[in-house]
């Protein structure tokens, strides 16, 4: 499919979601549900593998040694699925919010004070819940917010418009809240060890097909999007026993900080903390601006392409930035920092 053809498509599924459609199908009924089955039987493989779906409880501040009398800390809420929590992992200066919050706070200087709203499960429809508990801090809307989103909905059969309709209605009421948004759109699901083939190219293809109507739903709202396709990816496909956890579904320590990489700089760039010169579109790199509906169709089959809003919409529609931005090394936070773990189902 060309570019142009995957453009059309990821336009339709967010014109659907904008103007109430009642669902583009991704794939036909059948094979949407032999996908179904298929996930459904990974999943009971990992849970008779003996795995405990554990997820560490990374809420905290991350930086103190960069605490100032007159700055109070960055605050980053992280929203989403199992992906966003952290699943998969045993500590939680593993998990991607602890990743970023520590890494955000190298970059700001300034202490980061990390809260976690994502449930392992979610699809997109609960993000409005999420929303509304991120947003109702006693110390205010966080400053910053990270979206992962979009696998269960693809599992669970979601239709592509209701999910990029909750998606947008989130960052809408976050960007109306003060809080600047990026989503990590929903990773390539074609590369999970216990999906066989012909399902692969068909989870593929319908993962790719939902993160470019997100990237679209979201940048029309006032968001940024970096594709995930690494998460799940040609990456974590060359080195699956590095990437993925031992559930071989979610990712490994290595990959989550893999995944951060790819979207701090984006979380920094929402902030204002990079240089000028670095937010200009690199021609070198194939940076530059295009109809916001190609944008995010070029952005959902390279990980880590960032996409944000360029220019409102005229005579041939909203445009967007591409930037393929290089990535940051993440370091983990020290283990005692924050030191509070919890367990929660899948």
């Amino acid at each position: 499919m060309s570019s142009t053809s995957k453009a059309r498509v990821a336009r339709r599924i967010a014109a659907g979601a904008a103007y109430g459609g009642g669902g583009i199908g991704l794939a036909g009924a059948a094979a949407a549900g032999l996908l179904l089955a298929e996930m459904h039987l990974a999943r009971r493989t990992v849970t008779t593998n003996g795995y405990d779906p554990h997820v560490p409880n990374a809420d905290g501040l991350y930086g103190g040694g960069f605490a100032t009398r007159d700055r109070a800390p960055l605050r980053l809420v992280m929203l989403g699925d199992s992906t966003a929590a952290g699943q998969g992992v045993h500590r939680s200066g593993q998990t991607p919010g602890a990743l970023l919050a520590s890494g955000l706070a190298a970059v700001a200087e300034l202490p980061v004070r990390l809260r976690v709203v994502a449930v392992p499960g979610a699809t997109s429809e609960d993000l409005d819940r999420q929303v509304s508990e991120a947003v109702a801090a006693d110390d205010g809307p966080p400053d910053v917010c990270v979206i992962m989103v979009g696998a269960n909905d693809v599992t669970s059969r979601t239709p592509a418009t209701r999910s990029v309709r909750c998606l947008a209605g989130a960052v809408r009421r976050l960007r109306t809240a003060g809080a600047e948004v990026v989503v990590g759109t929903c990773p390539d699901l074609g590369t999970i060890e216990p999906i066989q083939q012909p399902l692969r190219w068909l989870a593929r293809r319908t993962s790719r097909q939902l993160a470019a109507a997100q990237t679209i739903g979201t940048v029309e709202q006032g968001g940024r999007t970096v594709s995930l396709g690494d998460l799940l990816g040609p990456e974590f496909a060359a080195h699956p026993r590095e990437l993925f956890g031992p559930d071989a579904y979610h990712p490994s320590a290595e990959g989550y900080q893999t995944a951060a990489m790819a979207v701090l700089p984006t979380v920094c760039a929402a902030l204002a903390l990079w240089p000028a010169e670095e937010e200009r579109p690199d021609t070198t790199r194939d940076e530059g601006f295009l109809p916001v509906a190609r944008a995010a169709a070029e952005a959902a089959e390279e990980a880590g392409t960032e996409v944000t809003a360029a220019s409102p919409g005229g005579v041939r529609g909203a445009w967007a930035m591409l930037k393929r931005r290089r990535r940051r090394r993440v370091n983990p936070p020290p283990v005692h920092e924050p030191a509070r773990h919890s367990s929660t189902g899948a």
